[in-house]
């Protein structure tokens, strides 16, 4: 989802079993509006599962959710637990629950909120295994990124073999999974970063990396096919003129990019949507080597809030991930 913004996030009323702790949203506004709360675990009812969570992915929705920008969209009942991607440990399944046991480790974009907290309730069709060779905070960084970078090609309705695309954004937690999807297309690949994460981009397989910072991306890529937009703001805009007659632009970023998009012009904004044999897949490609992703920086529960600022104004290439054991 995009990170997606079709989330909810509002806690249920359930039964304690036991206490933990999660990082709830009591207000809108800054960093101050999100508390570490003592809260009671679930019980899981049929076809859910309650999942000790090890590790969490920060991603760009959650301080957007802090900050309200999407509350017009869905209502929120605060206190509310944020988080949209975890590893854990199957506590206990609920009734009707055969495919699952205590002690099986699992991953999950949940879908909608609730992940900053040591005892997740969630449906059991939305859990894949998690790799013996991943850890948990390895683990915890692959499910959102690495399924929005994929609908984000899968979006592309041409072979991309051949073609050029561009990344606006490439060294965050998508735009790492979007660079490798698109190589392995046999696209020819341009992407923006900052100018401490150009090797780290041309690692991870693009064929040209433009420093935003110093360099007009439009100097450098033209006729381009696919322009994935990670970005948003006025790099929307700037992009139009380099796409090919028939090219596209797929934006994750800007909610309004089909009214920006000018006439004779294609663009689309994409939310994420689940796909869990997909993901199984990708978790096994990143356990075996061949699909690379990133951990930029493992924070403690307790820092989780200014974990979450830095998501909002930069922070090293690829995702910060809390370890809820520490």
């Amino acid at each position: 989802m995009s990170q997606s913004d079709d989330l909810m996030c509002n806690d249920s009323d359930s039964e304690p079993a036991a206490f933990g702790r999660a990082l709830r949203l009591h207000a809108y506004g800054g960093r101050e509006g999100l508390v570490i709360d003592r809260v009671p675990a679930p019980v899981p009812g049929p076809g859910k599962v309650l999942v000790q969570v090890k590790a969490a992915g920060v991603n760009g929705i959650d301080w957007k959710i802090r900050e309200g920008y999407v509350r017009n969209k869905f209502e929120l009942s605060l206190p509310a637990t944020i988080g949209i991607e975890m590893a854990g440990v199957v506590l206990r399944p609920g009734p009707g629950v055969e495919i699952l046991k205590p002690g099986d480790r699992v991953l999950a974009a949940l879908g909608d909120c609730g992940a900053y907290t040591n005892h997740l309730i969630i449906d059991a069709e939305k859990l894949v295994p998690t790799p013996p060779t991943l850890t948990d905070v390895e683990a915890a960084a692959i499910p959102v990124a690495a399924m929005t970078a994929w609908h984000i090609i899968q979006a592309a309705d041409f072979d991309l073999a051949g073609r050029r695309v561009l990344i606006h954004g490439a060294a965050g937690g998508v735009g790492g999974f979007a660079v490798q999807f698109a190589k392995a297309t046999g696209a020819s690949v341009y992407a923006t970063a900052s100018t401490t994460s150009l090797s780290h981009v041309r690692a991870l397989g693009a064929d040209e990396v433009i420093d935003y910072r110093q360099q007009k991306f439009e100097a450098h890529a033209q006729d381009v096919d696919l322009v994935i937009d990670l970005v948003g703001g006025a790099v929307v805009n700037r992009s139009w003129a380099i796409l090919s007659p028939d090219g596209l632009l797929v934006s994750i970023a800007a909610p309004d990019v089909v009214s920006r998009t000018p006439q004779g012009g294609r663009g689309v904004f994409l939310s994420n949507r689940p796909d869990t044999a997909r993901l199984a897949a990708i978790a096994r490609q990143v356990a075996a080597g061949t699909l690379r992703s990133t951990v930029a920086e493992v924070v403690a529960f307790d820092d989780l809030p200014a974990a979450i600022e830095r998501n909002r104004t930069g922070h090293a290439p690829g995702k910060i991930v809390t370890d809820l054991t520490l």
